[in-house]
């Protein structure tokens, strides 16, 4: 069935679709009055609901069969160095899928690319786009992109907070998880290509990221952030 995002002010005795969304239904899929779609808020909450009167900038509804989808445990925040290339929007889809709460992109000193004004709007579409295919009815918080100075001093406070790095002592990953067996929310820290630079890694420590090992091989950005996040949504699921 057919899945569509319904903003939360729209969610009312009278909802409706507007903007890319009716277009997509009117136009695209050319839905039409008396079917039924699936919508949802971005905050966990979905309905079936059948389709009232179709136009490509207004589409009415009537929700059926309303339901609530609790948030996965723990909570997970990807604090993602952002990489090269397009990698950063496929690692945006493959969090939304595994599960991921908050990703915060982040500007190292060996980031290679400079995030232009719009970047964390496109990475917020693709990850609302994400949602829909794979049926994740809770929409991460995607924040806008930061230098590593800024945010490792501002960090949100987590649980479990772990740094995937070259650094010297790591810890086993699979220890370390099973170790906090009962956490509602963990922080992961991925570096860019070229990893965190000493004082980067050092900074990291000071703020109480347990650094960690994922093995002998030296991972690509996207692999292991990819590595990671499912390692901790298999540990906990």
């Amino acid at each position: 069935m057919p899945r569509f995002y319904l903003a939360p002010n729209n969610w009312t005795e009278s909802p409706f679709l507007d903007g890319d969304e009716a277009k997509h239904l009117a136009q695209v899929l050319r839905i039409q009055s008396g079917e039924t779609i699936t919508v949802f808020d971005g905050l966990g909450n979905f309905a079936e609901a059948r389709v009232l009167s179709v136009s490509k900038q207004r589409v009415d509804l009537m929700l059926e069969l309303a339901e609530s989808k609790p948030i996965p445990l723990p909570e997970i925040t990807l604090a993602q160095a952002i990489p090269k290339g397009k990698n950063m929007d496929w690692i945006v889809q493959k969090a939304v899928e595994l599960g991921v709460s908050k990703i915060q992109p982040l500007v190292t000193r060996n980031t290679i690319v400079s995030p232009g004004d719009d970047k964390a709007g496109k990475w917020r579409r693709t990850a609302l786009e994400a949602c829909k295919q794979c049926a994740q009815f809770t929409i991460p918080v995607i924040a806008d992109p930061v230098s590593f100075d800024t945010w490792i001093k501002f960090n949100e406070p987590s649980e479990l907070k772990i740094i995937a790095s070259l650094a010297e002592n790591p810890r086993n990953f699979r220890e370390t998880l099973a170790a906090h067996p009962e956490i509602e929310s963990v922080t992961i820290l991925i570096g860019p290509e070229g990893d965190f630079t000493s004082k980067e890694i050092d900074a990291s420590l000071e703020a109480g990221f347990i650094p960690v090992t994922l093995g002998d091989l030296v991972l690509r950005v996207e692999t292991a952030t990819l590595f990671c996040l499912s390692a901790i949504r298999f540990q906990y699921i």
